[in-house]
């Protein structure tokens, strides 16, 4: 079981990393470090406390703002497993797909939802349930070619994986 971390409405790439460690990342290219910073602006105890296998569930427009790409590497190295949030902004949501970061949209979890809480999740299935209360969220499965992204590690492990060749990426 996940444990989770309830956040809000319009939580920015900035407020999952703050710009000014971008730096730290560029010159070390270590996420963990930028995992040490995860959330710092909307939960300074969240890097301290935060768990391997924890879950993010969040209200509408997670990583809204700019389209930094560390945003998710961040959390993905603070060792959350998935993010479910009533809705993502878009290349936030590419990027978490890309860095091999789970990323389920399903409006109304939030309120099913406070922190500490525990969770389970079916990413073949669509399936968030919060082993507390044992209410059950029913979203859209993830397609097939998303959940080998998924397995893979991210889109580059993938495309490693199947090899480069276009004709095998675009059939």
């Amino acid at each position: 079981m996940a444990r989770v971390w309830v956040f809000g409405d319009d939580i920015s790439t900035d407020g999952i990393i703050a710009g000014r460690y971008l730096a730290l990342f560029e010159v070390e290219h270590d996420p963990r470090e930028l995992a040490k910073h995860a959330m710092e602006s909307v939960d300074p105890t969240f890097a301290a406390k935060v768990r391997k296998g924890d879950v993010i569930i969040a209200g509408k427009n997670f990583g809204c703002g700019s389209s930094r790409e560390e945003a998710p590497i961040a959390l993905k190295a603070a060792c959350i497993s998935a993010i479910v949030a009533e809705s993502f902004a878009r290349i936030f949501y590419r990027n978490s797909v890309n860095q091999g970061l789970p990323t389920l949209t399903c409006p109304g979890v939030r309120r099913g939802f406070k922190s500490g809480d525990k969770a389970k999740i079916d990413l073949g299935k669509g399936i968030v349930r919060n082993a507390t209360t044992g209410k059950i969220f029913k979203v859209d499965p993830l397609p097939d070619f998303i959940l080998a992204i998924l397995r893979a590690g991210g889109l580059i492990p993938y495309l490693k994986r199947i090899g480069k060749s276009s004709k095998t990426i675009f059939r």
